[in-house]
C-alpha cells in the first residue's frame, strides 16, 4: 500500500464545499479496496447478492459518489493498467497476506469470534468487481480512465497538468509521483477504529500540498522519492530500521540517496530504476474529462434486478445524482 510518509507531511482539513466545481482524479483500486474493507456486516462478511457476488463496492460507489456529486465535486476514476515488473514481489506478498487473513478469519468464526480485522485484510479485487464498478460508474456518468500502469501515477500526471485539481488516494505514492495536491479520506467519513486498539477517531477529508511540504522540509521532489526508497516502497525493500524521520535526516545530511546509502554501508538493488519509476512514470494524455448525464433506469436495472439492491433506495440515490448533474449544468450554463 505504498510507503507511509504521514509523519513528515502536513495534512489540512478540507470541506467538501472547497472541492465544488473541481475535478478530482481518484485512484480507483485504492478506493474500491476501502469500500470492500469497510462496508461489511458485523461478522466481517461483505455485502453480497443472492448469488453470493460481493456488492460492498457497488454500495460504496453509489452512495459516496452521489454525495460528492451533490457537493459539486467532479470525479474521474483512474484504473490501474499493467503494474511495473518491480512490483511483482509486493503483489505476491499481498496475495499471500490476503490468503492468510482469509484463513485466520475462518478460524476466528469457527471459534465463535468476529475476526473483523482478518476479514478486512482479506479483501481482494476480482475481475468481476472491477467490471461491475466500471459499469456502474459509466451509468452514473462518471468518467473512467485506464492508466497505462499505476493509477496513482496517472492521477498525479492529470493533476500536474492542471486537468484535475486534486488526486485522491489514501496512499502517499501520489505525492511521490508529483501530484501537487492529494486528498485523503474522500471515500470514508465518520468514526474509524484504530488497528489493534479499542479507540475510535473521527475521519474527514484532508489535503496535502506537495510544494508547501517540500519547502517546509527543505528538500526537492527527487529527495522526497529518495526518502521513500530508503524506507521501502512497493518496488523495493528499504534499509532495515530506517523509517521516514531517519530517512529524512539522512537525505538532509548527505544530499542524495547514493551518499546516504554509502554512509550506512548499505545497498538497495536497482534503486536508480525505482527512482525513475516515481520521477518519470508511464502515463498517458489520451483521456477525456467530461461528465455524462446519469442513466437512472440503467442504474436501477443493474443494482436492483441483477444485484438485489433495494429498488426504493437505489431509485432515490439515482434521482439525487441526476439532480446534482442538472444543478451542475445550470451553473455551467450561467458562466457560458
Amino acid at each position: 500500500m505504498g510507503v507511509d510518509l504521514g509523519e513528515l507531511l502536513n495534512r489540512k482539513g478540507i470541506e467538501l464545499k472547497d472541492m465544488s466545481g473541481r475535478w478530482i482524479a481518484v485512484d480507483a483500486y485504492n478506493t474500491l479496496y476501502q469500500f470492500l474493507s469497510i462496508i461489511r456486516q458485523q461478522d466481517g462478511t461483505p455485502l453480497m447478492d443472492s448469488s453470493g457476488r460481493v456488492t460492498s463496492h457497488l454500495s460504496g460507489l453509489l452512495y459516496r459518489v452521489t454525495s460528492l456529486a451533490e457537493n459539486g465535486a467532479k470525479l474521474a476514476f483512474i484504473f490501474d493498467g499493467q503494474p511495473p515488473v518491480q512490483k511483482s514481489l509486493t503483489l505476491e506478498e499481498r496475495c499471500n497476506a490476503r490468503e492468510k487473513a482469509q484463513s485466520e478469519w475462518q478460524s476466528a468464526i469457527a471459534r465463535g469470534e468476529g475476526g473483523i480485522k482478518y476479514a478486512q485484510a482479506s479483501s481482494r479485487l476480482s475481475q468481476e468487481i472491477l467490471d461491475d464498478s466500471i459499469r456502474l460508474l459509466c451509468d452514473m456518468g462518471v468518467p473512467v480512465i485506464r492508466a497505462p500502469s499505476e493509477g496513482e501515477a496517472q492521477a498525479a500526471h492529470m493533476t500536474r497538468k492542471g486537468d484535475a485539481h486534486f488526486a485522491a488516494s489514501q496512499d502517499y505514492d501520489a505525492l511521490l509521483f508529483g501530484a501537487p495536491r492529494v486528498v485523503r479520506n474522500l471515500a470514508i467519513t465518520g468514526k474509524r477504529k484504530l488497528p489493534r486498539k479499542n479507540v475510535y477517531i473521527d475521519v474527514s477529508p484532508e489535503v496535502i500540498h506537495l510544494q508547501e511540504d517540500l519547502a517546509r522540509l527543505g528538500i526537492n521532489q527527487r529527495q522526497l522519492v529518495e526518502i521513500a526508497i530508503l524506507c521501502g516502497t512497493d518496488y523495493n525493500p528499504g534499509v532495515p530500521r530506517v523509517g521516514p524521520k531517519t530517512a529524512y535526516k539522512l537525505i538532509r545530511q548527505h544530499g542524495d540517496l547514493e551518499s546516504a546509502l554509502s554512509s550506512l554501508g548499505e545497498a538497495i538493488e536497482d534503486h536508480e530504476d525505482v527512482r525513475e519509476l516515481f520521477l518519470h512514470p508511464k502515463v498517458t494524455d489520451e483521456y477525456v474529462l467530461k461528465q455524462s448525464r446519469p442513466r437512472p433506469d440503467q442504474i436501477v436495472a443493474f443494482l436492483c434486478q441483477e444485484r438485489d439492491f433495494s429498488e426504493e433506495r437505489v431509485a432515490k440515490a439515482a434521482e439525487r445524482l441526476e439532480e446534482a448533474y442538472n444543478a451542475g449544468q445550470s451553473t455551467l450554463d450561467r458562466w457560458i
